[in-house]
């Protein structure tokens, strides 16, 4: 009886363990939107090493300013065509407008060593990408993480930014996380989304993408291939997506092409990057922050760059998320416009 006891503890520990190893070791597939790439994209090989894929919306050369370089939120996503369409009344008033995708993500190539990505690698390759257009100073417009990298660059580079607009900002590095519990003003009736990142991490993840993610922060190694982590980014991301509007209903499923090991390991790389604030602080660099009313980032982050630029104005978007929606678009836009024609007058 013992013995037979034994035997079938023996097997039910073999089945759990090969269960586990399945679990966590056999690659997945999701029923995610696959990437699609954009037909008129182009290609810098930058003296980084990084191979980077971009959109071009040449201006109307009868009135040409300072060129515009959009940096994508994320870590790890990329140029959605919604963007490039946003863009294309900005480039007709006279504005190059350069979008790529970060290295790492979308039309732009993967690294091999995933250790490689930080944030000193995506501030690197802006700095080639600035020197490769030739421009004397540029227009950064930064979405989410993308202000995070353009107030980055700009602490080393001033006098090659002329302006700066930041949508939906995340916080400058390092992270001071006590300006998380800032309140703002009650007059601006800021209010949270109906979903929260959290809730979306919950709902998209599981036993492997946990060891995938852990096996990646703690080895510097790549456990999955890059299409099965990019696809599970592309599934997480539909989750996630839905905090980025108020009411987080009635989007449509997230494009593929989002890069998730650069999303790690820069994310990873926040807290190694040194406080440049003092380089930043009282910065004459005009500077223009759009938030919408239900945006899931911290006032207390946008309050930090007000008070170190001290030539920057703010606006928030009523009933607007994180994510400026489409049909948003011309609002936003016209916000935009304004600003930048401002700064011409003076």
């Amino acid at each position: 009886m013992f013995r037979s006891m034994l035997k079938i503890l023996g097997y039910a520990s073999m089945v759990l363990l090969v269960s586990l190893l399945l679990v966590f070791f056999i690659p997945r597939n999701y029923d995610v939107s696959p990437f699609r790439e954009r037909p008129d994209t182009q290609y810098w090989e930058l003296e980084t090493g990084s191979r980077i894929g971009y959109t071009l919306l040449r201006g109307d050369t009868s009135r040409v300013h300072a060129p515009i370089i959009y940096l994508h939120g994320g870590p790890g996503g990329m140029i959605q065509d919604e963007v490039v369409e946003f863009f294309r009344p900005i480039a007709a008033a006279g504005y190059d407008v350069y979008l790529y995708d970060q290295i790492g993500s979308g039309h732009s190539d993967r690294l091999s060593e995933i250790g490689d990505y930080s944030v000193a690698r995506h501030r690197a390759d802006l700095e080639a990408i600035v020197a490769r257009i030739g421009a004397e100073r540029v227009i950064l417009f930064g979405h989410s993480w993308g202000s995070m990298l353009a107030t980055e660059f700009l602490a080393g580079n001033r006098e090659k930014v002329e302006s700066m607009i930041l949508s939906g900002p995340g916080p400058i590095l390092p992270i001071k996380n006590e300006l998380a519990g800032l309140k703002a003003p009650d007059s601006l009736q800021l209010t949270a989304p109906k979903y929260s990142n959290r809730e979306g991490n919950e709902r998209a993840n599981n036993l492997r993408s946990k060891l995938v993610y852990y096996w990646a922060r703690i080895f510097k190694r790549k456990l999955a291939s890059d299409r099965e982590a990019d696809q599970f980014f592309t599934h997480l991301n539909n989750q996630l997506s839905k905090s980025t509007t108020c009411n987080g209903e009635g989007l449509p499923p997230y494009p593929g092409g989002g890069g998730y090991y650069v999303h790690m390991m820069t994310v990873n790389s926040f807290y190694e990057v040194k406080d440049k604030r003092s380089a930043i602080r009282d910065s004459p660099t005009p500077l223009l922050i759009i938030k919408g009313q239900c945006d899931n980032q911290k006032w207390g982050f946008l309050e930090e760059y007000l008070r170190l630029f001290p030539n920057s104005r703010y606006q928030i978007i009523p009933a607007a998320g994180h994510r400026i929606d489409p049909d948003r678009f011309d609002e936003y836009r016209k916000i935009v416009l304004d600003f930048l024609h401002i700064q011409l007058v003076f």
